[in-house]
C-alpha cells in the first residue's frame, strides 16, 4: 500500500468549447509511452468520474519526485475558448471535486490537497484555480 500525503489537482489544459473526452486523455498518455491515463481521477464536464489509475498505482501526473506519495484528480478544462488559462469547471465539476476530495480527505487524512502549479518548480497554471484557497473558503 503506498502511503499517500498529497492530492494534486490537474486541468487536462483542454478548451472549454472542445469536449476532451477521457478515452481521448488516455490515448494521448499512451501515445506518450505511458500504460494509460496519468492520472487517478478524470472529472469531465458532466461532472463524470472516470477512473484512471488504480490508487494503488503510482501516477503520472506530477513528476517522479512527487508521483510515488500523491494521487492525481484531473478536470476537463482550463483553457478559455481562446485557448488561455482560466478556471473552466463546470457546476457539476465543482460539485464532483468537492465531494472526491472530500472522499479522498477521509481515506488519506494527513494528505494535503493542492493545485499542480503548487508544487516546486512547476512553471504553469494548471489548474487553473488556487486550489487551497477555495477549500479554506469551504471550511
Amino acid at each position: 500500500m503506498r502511503e499517500i500525503d498529497m492530492i494534486i489537482i490537474h486541468c487536462s489544459a483542454s478548451r472549454c468549447d472542445r469536449d476532451y473526452t477521457f478515452e481521448a486523455l488516455d490515448n494521448d498518455h499512451r501515445s506518450r509511452g505511458w500504460n494509460g491515463c496519468g492520472y487517478h481521477y478524470y472529472v469531465t464536464k458532466d461532472g463524470e468520474i472516470h477512473m484512471g489509475r488504480k490508487e494503488e498505482t503510482v501516477g503520472a501526473h506530477a513528476g517522479k519526485k512527487f508521483n510515488p506519495h500523491s494521487i492525481g484528480i484531473c478536470y476537463e478544462g482550463g483553457l478559455n475558448a481562446r485557448g488561455q488559462p482560466e478556471d473552466t469547471r463546470t457546476e457539476a465539476q465543482k460539485r464532483t471535486l468537492t465531494k472526491l476530495i472530500s472522499s479522498m480527505k477521509k481515506r488519506y487524512p494527513m494528505a494535503q490537497v493542492l493545485g499542480h502549479r503548487d508544487l516546486p518548480g512547476v512553471h504553469k497554471d494548471c489548474p487553473c484555480y488556487d486550489v487551497r484557497k477555495e477549500l479554506s473558503e469551504r471550511s
